[in-house]
């Protein structure tokens, strides 16, 4: 079961903050450090310092970190053109010695295009559909040929399909809710399907419509790992419980309703429950990074039991 460290860093944390937490991600066992990709805060949280760039932030990371893999869930498709972000993540997958997972999604949160002059486009799932057929198909050309796309929204000529991955083959990791397109989208192209905030039920049906599509796609379902992020917030007791959820500004019974919350012996029985309907990797959606000590019992007390 592998147990991942996620991050949203819009709510207000700076590179500093992040790279503390990924050296505590890696010396503490975990498998992965990964971030969300935004550039404003939700909530009534201030965000301060403000935001910080998912990739730019990975690149960093790639050259301060050794073991742990690296990754976003999920990077939006609408913030950069496909063709530059394949060089973006061919260049930090070089710089880490092929650590890179690739998150990719259609983007949703229009009030952050607004606050910063990124165009929102209305079809977001078809460009995103694009953007997997070019991102990958740049990577998968062999060196020496070229790489041509001619689609509804891009359009790439004689491209030289450079730089490459240091892996022969990125992880590309695809999540959501969506009962019909989504499916169809990770059946096609992703190594991963994650499902993001959700119940062990809305998890389980749409794990089973993933399922579907792929082998209706030509691939054994297998193929695929599922996974689910979910809120942590993990104490020693329900006195430590409640002190981190307060830190968050949660409620206990919301958190355990609708994440990872408790003890550890109540957040390994949740992961179990999960576990049964298909979900093999756990993104322990993190909210208070200045508390590493929570990673440590995290490490300590949940992922031994896991081991």
């Amino acid at each position: 079961m592998d147990l991942r460290i996620f991050t949203e860093p819009q709510q207000g944390a700076d590179y500093d903050t992040l790279l503390s937490v990924a050296k505590a991600t890696e010396d503490l066992g975990f498998d992965a450090f990964f971030r969300s990709d935004h550039y404003l805060r939700m909530g009534s949280t201030d965000g301060l310092p403000g935001p910080t760039d998912a990739w730019i932030t990975l690149a960093g990371l790639a050259r301060e970190t050794s073991r742990i893999k690296l990754g976003t869930l999920m990077t939006a498709g609408t913030f950069r053109l496909p063709g530059v972000l394949a060089i973006q993540v061919a260049q930090v997958d070089q710089m880490s010695g092929g650590r890179i997972e690739f998150g990719l999604g259609a983007g949703w949160y229009e009030e952050e295009h607004t606050a910063y002059g990124i165009p929102f486009p209305k079809e977001k799932i078809a460009r995103l559909e694009e953007q997997l057929a070019i991102v990958t198909g740049l990577w998968a050309t062999e060196p020496g040929k070229t790489f041509d796309y001619d689609g509804t929204y891009y359009r790439l000529a004689d491209s030289p399909a450079l730089p490459k991955p240091a892996q022969a083959k990125v992880p590309v990791i695809i999540g959501g809710h969506g009962p019909t397109r989504t499916p169809a989208l990770a059946a096609r192209y992703a190594d991963e399907f994650n499902m993001p905030f959700a119940s062990i039920e809305d998890s389980e049906q749409q794990f089973g419509r993933v399922r579907a599509a792929t082998e209706q796609a030509g691939r054994a379902a297998g193929d695929l790992v599922y996974s689910n992020a979910l809120v942590a917030c993990v104490g020693k007791d329900d006195a430590e419980v409640a002190r981190r959820a307060a830190a968050i500004g949660r409620e206990v019974p919301e958190l355990k309703a609708n994440g990872l919350a408790g003890t550890p012996a109540e957040v390994v029985e949740r992961m179990g429950e999960y576990a049964a309907v298909g979900s093999e990797r756990f993104y322990l959606q993190i909210l208070d990074l200045s508390d590493l000590d929570h990673l440590e019992l995290i490490s300590a007390e949940v992922k031994r039991q896991l081991s």
